[in-house]
């Protein structure tokens, strides 16, 4: 199991204090032993938290948040999409270079570059919770399993 964490702070010039999502990280500790990570937008008001727990990818390169090749677009994930390898070999035919050999988190930035958020859905199968940020139209997705296995969880 993974934890994953996020503000999104809204207001003008508002964004997420880096010691806030760091406390929430360390809140999570017990969820991913293997690593962790925060990223806050540069230009956005938004930033992810990520504790990791090595299963799929046990890489330094498949360490979460996640970007694309730009840095336009990034996720914070937990779980496991059981369909990744099918998915990442359709991805690359279709001409996406992937930096990790063969991280599931990794499918989610392709998948969602290449088919958008509703084509992406359609094409997984597994259990998980993720966020994606894309800092191109500023829109946040917060996605969970169709069977809520993964829970997700959100306040205001």
């Amino acid at each position: 199991m993974c934890g994953i964490a996020g503000i999104l702070s809204f207001g003008s010039g508002n964004r997420p204090e880096p010691g806030r999502l760091q406390a929430m990280n360390n809140a999570m500790a017990h969820r991913g032993p293997d690593g962790e990570g925060v990223w806050i937008s540069p230009t956005s008001p938004i930033g992810f938290a990520h504790r990791r727990l090595s299963i799929i990818d046990l890489s330094d390169g498949a360490a979460q948040p996640m970007s694309n090749e730009d840095g336009m677009i990034w996720t914070t994930f937990n779980g496991e999409i059981y369909n990744h390898l099918a998915l990442r070999d359709e991805l690359i035919r279709a001409g996406h270079h992937f930096k990790t050999d063969h991280s599931d988190t990794e499918v989610l930035l392709h998948g969602y570059e290449q088919w958008g958020i509703d084509g992406l859905l359609d094409r997984l199968q597994g259990m998980f919770g993720f966020a994606i940020w894309d800092e191109k139209i500023n829109k946040l997705f917060l996605v969970r399993d169709r069977v809520g296995i993964k829970p997700v969880y959100f306040t205001k």
